[in-house]
């Protein structure tokens, strides 16, 4: 088999691995499972060789950050509520909103500009813009802010059209998953915070 092919199926066998890491990933995180992260990095390592493959940098090397995060997020969700107990969901406070929405912009305009300039990436906005997304949502996922699954919704409808271009089928028909995913996390999520608001109204009325 000449090299090319060998890298056609390895590429093909990395994407596989990335997708069903992915589901998992994804999955444990709507049901508040801690192991969504460790699950995660794995995730994050199978698509940076994917995403640069692909010539898809910023996305590539977004999955740098998601490791980042996801070991910020193992602590959060352990330590993270009130004194260094498990962290619950909760919701993003309006104040916080407009500073998420400016970092997003700015994020995205940023990596726009160094992927049109220094690389030879095909899809400088949509790269830049995407990964922008994903950097604010994983954020609010280590948080447990119920939002963050609106955003991933967002950017999910996007990166499907964006890996369909990029001929990465497989990885698009994962972020249609996702997409469903987000929808469940939401409802569960939302029902979780309506029950804890509901117990602390009767807590405090008792």
């Amino acid at each position: 088999m000449r090299y090319d092919g060998l890298v056609h199926v390895s590429m093909q066998a990395t994407e596989i691995l990335g997708f069903i890491t992915g589901v998992v990933c994804v999955l444990l995180a709507v049901k508040e499972n801690i192991w969504n992260w460790p699950i995660g990095i794995a995730n994050n390592i199978f698509y940076l060789v994917v995403f640069w493959h692909a010539k898809l940098y910023a996305d590539s090397c977004l999955q740098l950050f998601y490791m980042a995060v996801s070991i910020y997020g193992l602590w959060a969700w352990k330590f993270g509520g009130k004194r260094h107990t498990e962290l619950s969901v909760g919701r993003v406070s309006a104040r916080t909103v407009p500073m998420l929405v400016i970092v997003t912009i700015v994020a995205a305009a940023i990596l726009r500009v160094v992927l049109h300039a220094y690389t030879d990436s095909t899809v400088p906005f949509w790269d830049g813009t995407t990964t922008a997304m994903s950097l604010v949502a994983q954020y609010m996922l280590g948080r447990k802010w119920l939002e963050n699954w609106w955003l991933w919704m967002a950017v999910d409808v996007i990166y499907v059209g964006l890996y369909v271009y990029k001929h990465l089928y497989l990885t698009a028909v994962l972020y249609a998953v996702f997409f469903g995913l987000c929808v469940a996390g939401w409802l569960r999520w939302q029902k979780l915070l309506t029950g804890a608001s509901a117990t602390r109204a009767v807590e405090a009325s008792g």
